[in-house]
């Protein structure tokens, strides 16, 4: 096994969006999943608002702090399933949609049968649906064409500004230069 972070400190202020940079393999899809314990640490510890993860029940957890992984995973049925699993009161799809830039239509699709990006674009919205104090954001303008990310990183700003943290792992330095406050490398400098 091969050692992925060590001497990891990141942190992200409410109504902030960090830039999470390195090169490929050195560890910044590892960490996002280890902030959701998708993957456990062997050392060092992840707080949110000061409390270890570790104490917190990951269902409450993934709902505080919205993951958007590079490669999205869609649920059997339709988009609007999608948005509402896991939640008690199924909802409202339209903003969440327009925010990942689909129309409403998109709704009622099946969600298999999504491209690459709009399974993307999917998943950020089933992500806001939890209306999550923090978003993970792993590599999320992969496949989409400049001006649908450009809209989303614009969305993304306003959701920072309402408050949400937000950290974007990216190798697009457009990405990086649009849509972070601050940026933050991996590894050796």
């Amino acid at each position: 096994m091969r050692e992925v972070l060590r001497g990891v400190s990141l942190a992200v202020a409410p109504g902030e969006v960090v830039a999470l940079t390195a090169p490929s393999g050195e560890g910044k899809s590892t960490l996002l999943r280890a902030i959701v314990r998708l993957v456990a640490l062997d050392g060092g510890v992840v707080t949110l608002d000061g409390v270890d993860v570790t104490s917190l029940d990951p269902r409450v957890l993934r709902r505080r702090v919205g993951l958007v992984a590079q490669r999205p995973v869609m649920l059997p049925g339709s988009v609007a399933d999608n948005l509402a699993y896991g939640l008690q009161a199924p909802p409202d799809p339209r903003a969440a949609l327009e925010a990942a830039g689909l129309h409403e239509r998109f709704a009622d699709r099946d969600a298999s049968e999504l491209s690459g990006g709009e399974q993307a674009r999917v998943a950020i919205a089933r992500a806001l649906t939890r209306k999550p104090e923090v978003l993970l954001l792993d590599e999320p303008t992969s496949g989409l064409d400049a001006p649908l990310a450009e809209a989303i990183g614009r969305h993304v700003r306003e959701l920072a500004a309402d408050g949400l943290a937000v950290c974007v792992t990216s190798h697009d330095r457009a990405v990086v230069q649009q849509w972070a406050d601050r940026e933050q490398r991996l590894g050796a400098e």
